[in-house]
Protein backbone atom coordinates (compact mmCIF):
# COMPACT_ATOMS: atom_id res chain seq x y z
CA UNK A 1 0.00 0.00 0.00
CA UNK A 2 1.14 3.54 -0.75
CA UNK A 3 1.63 6.20 1.89
CA UNK A 4 -1.55 7.99 0.76
CA UNK A 5 -3.75 4.96 0.19
CA UNK A 6 -7.42 5.95 0.49
CA UNK A 7 -6.67 9.65 0.83
CA UNK A 8 -8.25 12.33 -1.36
CA UNK A 9 -5.99 15.17 -2.46
CA UNK A 10 -6.74 18.39 -4.32
CA UNK A 11 -3.74 19.85 -6.16
CA UNK A 12 -4.44 23.29 -7.57
CA UNK A 13 -2.71 24.45 -10.73
CA UNK A 14 -1.76 20.89 -11.55
CA UNK A 15 -2.10 20.57 -15.33
CA UNK A 16 1.68 20.92 -15.82
CA UNK A 17 5.01 21.53 -14.09
CA UNK A 18 5.27 21.19 -10.31
CA UNK A 19 1.55 20.59 -9.82
CA UNK A 20 1.49 17.76 -12.34
CA UNK A 21 4.50 16.11 -10.71
CA UNK A 22 2.77 16.30 -7.32
CA UNK A 23 -0.43 14.84 -8.75
CA UNK A 24 1.47 11.93 -10.31
CA UNK A 25 3.46 11.13 -7.16
CA UNK A 26 0.45 11.35 -4.85
CA UNK A 27 -1.52 9.09 -7.17
CA UNK A 28 1.38 6.62 -7.24
CA UNK A 29 1.20 6.60 -3.43
CA UNK A 30 -2.48 5.63 -3.55
CA UNK A 31 -4.27 8.98 -3.36
CA UNK A 32 -7.36 9.88 -5.35
CA UNK A 33 -6.20 13.14 -6.93
CA UNK A 34 -8.32 16.06 -8.06
CA UNK A 35 -6.45 17.85 -10.84
CA UNK A 36 -7.19 21.54 -11.33
CA UNK A 37 -6.38 24.36 -13.70
CA UNK A 38 -7.91 27.67 -14.64
CA UNK A 39 -7.37 27.40 -18.38
CA UNK A 40 -5.47 24.31 -19.56
CA UNK A 41 -8.53 22.08 -19.63
CA UNK A 42 -7.31 19.49 -22.15
CA UNK A 43 -4.00 18.99 -20.33
CA UNK A 44 -5.79 18.80 -16.98
CA UNK A 45 -8.29 16.23 -18.19
CA UNK A 46 -5.50 14.14 -19.73
CA UNK A 47 -3.55 14.13 -16.48
CA UNK A 48 -6.63 13.24 -14.45
CA UNK A 49 -7.21 10.27 -16.75
CA UNK A 50 -3.55 9.26 -16.46
CA UNK A 51 -3.57 9.25 -12.65
CA UNK A 52 -7.06 7.82 -12.24
CA UNK A 53 -8.42 10.96 -10.65
CA UNK A 54 -10.85 13.70 -11.57
CA UNK A 55 -10.46 17.11 -13.16
CA UNK A 56 -12.10 20.36 -12.06
CA UNK A 57 -11.63 23.60 -13.93
CA UNK A 58 -11.58 26.54 -11.52
CA UNK A 59 -9.88 29.89 -11.10
CA UNK A 60 -8.80 29.86 -7.46
CA UNK A 61 -8.81 33.65 -7.27
CA UNK A 62 -12.59 33.62 -7.71
CA UNK A 63 -14.45 32.92 -4.45
CA UNK A 64 -17.30 30.99 -6.06
CA UNK A 65 -14.98 28.86 -8.19
CA UNK A 66 -12.66 28.16 -5.23
CA UNK A 67 -15.57 26.89 -3.18
CA UNK A 68 -16.88 24.88 -6.12
CA UNK A 69 -13.50 23.20 -6.57
CA UNK A 70 -13.49 21.92 -3.01
CA UNK A 71 -17.13 20.87 -3.16
CA UNK A 72 -16.57 19.01 -6.42
CA UNK A 73 -13.75 17.03 -4.80
CA UNK A 74 -15.93 16.09 -1.83
CA UNK A 75 -18.90 15.26 -4.05
CA UNK A 76 -16.74 13.02 -6.26
CA UNK A 77 -14.82 11.20 -3.54
CA UNK A 78 -16.72 11.70 -0.29
CA UNK A 79 -13.93 13.33 1.66
CA UNK A 80 -10.86 15.57 1.51
CA UNK A 81 -7.60 14.78 3.29
CA UNK A 82 -4.89 16.80 1.55
CA UNK A 83 -4.82 20.20 -0.13
CA UNK A 84 -1.81 21.33 -2.13
CA UNK A 85 -2.02 25.03 -3.01
CA UNK A 86 0.20 25.11 -6.08
CA UNK A 87 -1.70 27.47 -8.40
CA UNK A 88 0.26 30.64 -9.01
CA UNK A 89 1.16 33.30 -11.50
CA UNK A 90 3.90 35.84 -12.08
CA UNK A 91 5.18 38.58 -14.35
CA UNK A 92 8.86 38.78 -15.22
CA UNK A 93 9.93 42.33 -14.33
CA UNK A 94 13.47 43.35 -13.31
CA UNK A 95 13.40 44.52 -9.71
CA UNK A 96 14.89 47.91 -10.59
CA UNK A 97 12.10 48.67 -13.09
CA UNK A 98 9.60 50.08 -10.61
CA UNK A 99 7.53 51.84 -13.27
CA UNK A 100 6.75 48.55 -15.00
CA UNK A 101 4.96 47.27 -11.89
CA UNK A 102 1.43 48.46 -12.45
CA UNK A 103 -1.50 48.13 -10.08
CA UNK A 104 -2.91 45.50 -12.44
CA UNK A 105 0.23 43.39 -12.02
CA UNK A 106 0.02 43.66 -8.24
CA UNK A 107 -3.66 42.73 -8.12
CA UNK A 108 -3.36 39.80 -10.53
CA UNK A 109 -0.41 38.22 -8.72
CA UNK A 110 -1.77 38.75 -5.22
CA UNK A 111 -5.26 37.61 -6.23
CA UNK A 112 -3.98 34.23 -7.41
CA UNK A 113 -0.97 33.55 -5.22
CA UNK A 114 -2.23 34.81 -1.87
CA UNK A 115 -5.99 35.27 -1.99
CA UNK A 116 -6.48 32.19 -4.14
CA UNK A 117 -4.64 30.09 -1.59
CA UNK A 118 -6.67 31.70 1.19
CA UNK A 119 -10.01 31.08 -0.53
CA UNK A 120 -9.40 27.43 -1.38
CA UNK A 121 -7.97 26.70 2.07
CA UNK A 122 -10.88 28.37 3.85
CA UNK A 123 -13.34 26.33 1.79
CA UNK A 124 -11.40 23.13 2.49
CA UNK A 125 -10.97 23.55 6.26
CA UNK A 126 -14.24 21.87 7.39
CA UNK A 127 -13.58 18.85 5.18
CA UNK A 128 -9.90 18.58 6.11
CA UNK A 129 -10.84 18.74 9.80
CA UNK A 130 -13.48 16.05 9.30
CA UNK A 131 -10.87 13.71 7.84
CA UNK A 132 -9.17 13.56 11.24
CA UNK A 133 -5.69 14.30 9.93
CA UNK A 134 -5.94 17.03 7.32
CA UNK A 135 -2.83 18.39 5.67
CA UNK A 136 -2.24 21.56 3.65
CA UNK A 137 0.95 22.12 1.66
CA UNK A 138 1.51 25.53 0.10
CA UNK A 139 3.98 25.80 -2.78
CA UNK A 140 5.81 29.08 -2.23
CA UNK A 141 9.32 30.09 -3.38
CA UNK A 142 12.78 30.99 -2.24
CA UNK A 143 11.77 34.43 -3.51
CA UNK A 144 9.65 34.73 -0.38
CA UNK A 145 12.73 34.20 1.79
CA UNK A 146 15.54 35.91 -0.10
CA UNK A 147 15.50 39.18 -2.15
CA UNK A 148 15.16 37.54 -5.55
CA UNK A 149 12.44 36.27 -7.87
CA UNK A 150 10.83 37.01 -11.21
CA UNK A 151 9.39 40.31 -9.97
CA UNK A 152 8.90 42.25 -6.75
CA UNK A 153 5.14 41.55 -6.63
CA UNK A 154 5.81 37.83 -7.08
CA UNK A 155 8.39 37.79 -4.29
CA UNK A 156 6.10 39.74 -1.97
CA UNK A 157 3.24 37.32 -2.69
CA UNK A 158 5.42 34.36 -1.78
CA UNK A 159 6.63 36.01 1.42
CA UNK A 160 2.99 36.59 2.35
CA UNK A 161 2.22 32.96 1.58
CA UNK A 162 5.05 31.79 3.81
CA UNK A 163 3.64 33.83 6.69
CA UNK A 164 0.10 32.67 5.93
CA UNK A 165 1.43 29.13 6.26
CA UNK A 166 2.68 29.61 9.81
CA UNK A 167 -0.38 31.61 10.85
CA UNK A 168 -2.73 28.88 9.63
CA UNK A 169 -0.59 26.17 11.20
CA UNK A 170 -0.86 27.93 14.54
CA UNK A 171 -4.61 28.39 14.13
CA UNK A 172 -5.79 25.10 12.64
CA UNK A 173 -3.94 22.54 14.77
CA UNK A 174 -4.39 19.87 15.94
CA UNK A 175 -6.95 18.83 13.33
CA UNK A 176 -5.06 20.24 10.34
CA UNK A 177 -1.33 20.61 9.68
CA UNK A 178 -0.12 23.39 7.38
CA UNK A 179 3.34 23.47 5.81
CA UNK A 180 5.02 24.91 2.73
CA UNK A 181 7.64 23.97 0.18
CA UNK A 182 9.74 26.90 -1.06
CA UNK A 183 11.51 25.86 -4.27
CA UNK A 184 14.46 27.53 -5.90
CA UNK A 185 14.82 27.45 -9.68
CA UNK A 186 12.79 24.54 -11.03
CA UNK A 187 12.77 23.40 -14.66
CA UNK A 188 9.16 24.00 -15.73
CA UNK A 189 7.42 25.57 -18.73
CA UNK A 190 7.59 28.87 -16.82
CA UNK A 191 11.39 28.81 -16.68
CA UNK A 192 12.33 27.07 -19.92
CA UNK A 193 13.84 30.26 -21.39
CA UNK A 194 15.77 31.24 -18.25
CA UNK A 195 19.07 29.85 -19.55
CA UNK A 196 21.27 32.54 -18.00
CA UNK A 197 19.75 32.05 -14.55
CA UNK A 198 19.98 28.27 -14.90
CA UNK A 199 23.67 28.53 -15.76
CA UNK A 200 24.27 30.73 -12.72
CA UNK A 201 22.52 28.21 -10.49
CA UNK A 202 24.70 25.41 -11.85
CA UNK A 203 27.82 27.47 -11.15
CA UNK A 204 27.01 28.69 -7.65
CA UNK A 205 24.71 26.34 -5.73
CA UNK A 206 26.11 23.41 -3.74
CA UNK A 207 24.14 20.81 -5.72
CA UNK A 208 25.20 22.35 -9.06
CA UNK A 209 21.87 22.01 -10.86
CA UNK A 210 18.43 23.51 -11.14
CA UNK A 211 15.60 21.50 -9.66
CA UNK A 212 13.04 19.22 -11.25
CA UNK A 213 9.31 19.26 -10.54
CA UNK A 214 9.76 15.81 -9.02
CA UNK A 215 12.12 17.29 -6.40
CA UNK A 216 9.31 19.51 -5.17
CA UNK A 217 6.79 16.67 -5.32
CA UNK A 218 8.94 14.47 -3.09
CA UNK A 219 9.24 17.30 -0.55
CA UNK A 220 5.48 17.89 -0.59
CA UNK A 221 4.84 14.20 -0.02
CA UNK A 222 7.31 14.21 2.86
CA UNK A 223 5.45 17.02 4.58
CA UNK A 224 2.13 15.24 4.16
CA UNK A 225 3.63 12.08 5.65
CA UNK A 226 5.41 13.87 8.50
CA UNK A 227 2.57 13.84 11.00
CA UNK A 228 4.44 15.74 13.74
CA UNK A 229 5.42 18.64 11.49
CA UNK A 230 3.43 21.84 11.06
CA UNK A 231 4.26 25.48 10.39
CA UNK A 232 7.42 24.64 8.42
CA UNK A 233 8.62 26.34 5.23
CA UNK A 234 10.94 23.80 3.62
CA UNK A 235 13.51 25.19 1.20
CA UNK A 236 14.02 22.93 -1.82
CA UNK A 237 16.61 24.91 -3.71
CA UNK A 238 19.77 22.84 -4.09
CA UNK A 239 21.38 25.00 -1.41
CA UNK A 240 20.79 28.29 -3.22
CA UNK A 241 19.94 29.99 0.08
CA UNK A 242 23.50 29.29 1.25
CA UNK A 243 24.85 31.58 -1.44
Amino acid sequence: MGALEGKVAVVTGSSSGIGAAIARLFAAEGALVVVNSARSVEAGEALATEVGGTYVQADVSDEVQAQALVQAAVDAHGRLDVLVNNAGTTEVIPHHDLDAVTDEVWHRILDVNVLGTWKVTRAAVPHLAASGAGSVVNITSIAGVRPRGSSIPYAVSKAALNHLTVLLASTLGPAIRVNAVAPGLIDTPWTETWDEIRAAVRETTPLRRSGLPEDVAVAALGLVRSTYTTGEVLLVDGGMHLR
